[in-house]
């Protein structure tokens, strides 16, 4: 994409300034679906006319990538790095602009941005993560680039809620702050003793601030400081306000009110559409859904799956955790075999469960085949092979295997949670009557309702016209973020003339 394809204003007038602050962006650094939405919001929302930045810690693949960047400001010593500067250059292949903060001692190291090579959770992440939300709210107070100051901060989940607390409490602008929560479980909690080490009040060491049953939580800065919160779907913005799904914080999210709301995350529509995706065996679109076919059998020879035309080739892309319901899926197993499903995984995690599939695939060689690890082009090749997709999870702030499920003509079988129900209607008989349905949804957390969802998809799968009108249904749902950029664009514009009101 061309500098000016993804920046020309879609109408005239000064456009809105919009930095979006991350820990992570896809292709560069990723270790799930923020990295994809980092990735794809703001470019879409450039096209609708808004200037757009991004804010980026300095990892190696960070630096070794960005093109173009030049000094902006010498910061100098902060956060326990001697050497801080920002600097400025441009996103590859999408010429976005993007800051990068340059301290070697935080950022360039071996391993991934939360832990050490060992698994380890990073001793410094405090120190890391507090100076990418410093370095935000310096750039909204018109001190680190007086060229170019937002006018909204837009904060994504708890490695860059500190831009929020500092934005509210330590540096005066007229900007506005959004936070986005992409998963209320992990919160960002780090000892209390090490408060003086983010230069702000003591008197925000308190359950008003940002204390956390006696730790100290970056998610609760994000919660309590920005002036709005969004989740990554509307039904997900409800559940954090319960008991069940808030994760300690429901009190705080109930006490936002109607400053919490959900817009629905969208897909890339060019990295993710069958008809011109070059990494698998044939290109297919609802129209031709023979070359879907032809994935189907390419899938089944290279993952060494018998060549069963019959079978219900199931395919999880997934972190392999108890939140992902993947033990749910292990539990079902049995059944699975006993109705005729081929089952191909992908994906890492906790290792009982990586241990248990290799296990499952010794005793059910032809059938399951498990890949520990992440590829994305195989990830292709998975999901526009398969005839269905599951994402079983036990909670779901807003899912994306289940919307690139959709896009291929993969039908979703998912736990009716979090955006999972807000993207896939379950196809009972009311909405196959309809046309409605796209996928098969089931409630209870349990091996037994995974198991009844599957059968009855096997079944429907048996009734190929029926089979077809749903994954065609599925194909033609509006996906791409061009409706959440507009989305994030009109609240801002509201929560602007709130601030400034």
């Amino acid at each position: 994409m061309s500098v000016s394809a993804a920046l020309k204003p879609a109408s005239p007038g000064v456009p809105m300034r919009v930095l979006h602050v991350a820990a992570e962006v896809f292709p560069l650094v990723k270790t799930g679906g923020l990295a994809d939405v980092v990735a794809a919001l703001p470019v879409a929302q450039a096209q609708q006319g808004a200037d757009v930045r991004l804010l980026l810690p300095g990892y190696p693949a960070v630096i070794e990538s960005v093109q173009g960047a030049h000094p902006v400001i010498d910061i100098g010593a902060c956060f326990g790095a001697l050497r801080v500067r920002l600097l400025l250059g441009r996103m590859p292949g999408t010429a976005l602009p993007v800051y990068v903060i340059d301290a070697p001692y935080l950022y360039r190291r071996a391993g991934g941005p939360y832990q050490a090579p060992d698994g380890d959770e990073w001793p410094d992440n405090l120190q890391r993560f507090a100076l990418l939300g410093w370095v935000a709210a310096h750039l909204a107070a018109d001190d680190a680039d007086p060229a170019w100051v937002p006018d909204i901060v837009h904060a994504h989940d708890w490695h860059a809620a500190m831009a929020c607390a500092f934005v509210a409490e330590h540096l005066p602008t007229r900007a506005a702050s959004v936070f986005t929560v992409h998963n209320l479980a992990f919160q960002g909690l780090f000892p209390m003793h090490d408060w003086s080490l983010l230069g702000l009040a003591s008197r925000l060491m308190s359950p008003a601030g940002l204390e956390f049953h006696g730790q100290l939580s970056f998610m609760k800065a994000g919660l309590k400081f920005a002036d709005h919160i969004t989740t990554v779907s509307p039904n997900y913005a409800r559940e954090i306000a319960t008991h069940e799904f808030g994760c300690g914080l429901d009190g705080v999210i109930r006490g936002r009110g109607a400053a919490v709301s959900g817009i629905l995350n969208g897909i890339d529509d060019v990295v993710w559409n069958p008809a011109t995706d070059p990494a698998i065996a044939q290109r297919f679109d609802a129209e031709r859904l023979e070359g879907k076919a032809a994935c189907r059998r390419a899938l089944q020879a290279e993952l060494g799956l018998q060549p069963d035309n019959d079978a219900m080739l199931m395919v999880v892309v997934s972190r392999l955790t108890s939140q992902k319901g993947i033990d749910l899926l292990l539990a079902a197993m049995p059944e699975l075999m006993a109705m005729g499903v081929q089952l191909a995984v992908q994906g890492t995690g906790d290792p009982a469960l990586e241990a248990a599939f290799r296990m499952a695939e010794q005793a059910h060689k032809g059938r399951v085949q498990v890949h520990i690890g992440y590829d994305e082009a195989r990830a292709h090749r998975l999901i526009a092979g398969a005839d269905m997709i599951a994402v079983p999870s036990r909670f779901e702030p807003c899912g994306l295997t289940q919307l690139y499920g959709l896009r291929y003509g993969t039908v979703p079988l998912v736990r009716q949670v979090g955006g999972l129900a807000d993207t896939v209607v379950d196809a009972d008989e009311a909405a196959l009557r309809e046309g409605r349905a796209t996928g098969f949804g089931f409630d209870a957390a349990t091996a037994r309702a995974l198991a009844q969802t599957a059968q009855r998809a096997v079944a429907l799968k048996r009734q190929a016209e029926l089979w077809r009108g749903l994954m065609r249904q599925g194909m033609g749902q509006a996906l791409s973020w061009a409706q959440p950029a507009r989305a994030y664009l009109a609240l801002y514009a509201d929560v602007l003339v709130q601030r400034r009101a």
